[in-house]
């Protein structure tokens, strides 16, 4: 694996993120949103024709959206017979929002006076 394997995994989860459509397949897979329709899901995976239905867009444009998220590594895919089914992939949701928190500062409480790299600020008041 090359040193920057990390960062374009990085890269690929926000450009994923970036399109609506993916938000939308993303949170229909969070709700487990296939669940009652017994034509083709399980409780935890969809097949593609649902999001065709859901957001109204063709087979072509949800497989161009699954083949981001699933680059991505946020949707695993199995093909059985015809059909495609996704999944989120465990934790993959939990680990954006962890780089997020990092990227903000980590852990460090709101108003303690040091920044996210632990320097402390400047002293503007003159004082």
């Amino acid at each position: 694996m090359s040193p920057t394997a990390p960062s374009d995994r990085t890269d690929a989860i926000f450009k994923a993120l970036a399109s609506k459509p993916r938000r939308q397949i993303l949170a229909i897979l969070a709700a487990c949103g296939g669940a009652d329709d017994a034509r083709c899901c399980g409780p935890d995976e969809i097949c593609a024709c649902v999001f065709a239905e859901k957001l109204e867009l063709g087979a072509p444009t949800v497989s161009h959206h699954m083949k981001a998220l699933l680059d991505a590594g946020l949707v695993s895919a199995s093909k059985r017979g015809l059909w495609v089914y996704y999944r989120l992939v465990p934790g993959a949701l939990q680990s954006i929002a962890d780089e997020l928190t990092m990227l903000m500062g980590g852990d460090a409480p709101t108003g303690s006076g040091a920044s996210a790299c632990g320097c402390e600020p400047k002293n503007t008041t003159g004082a």
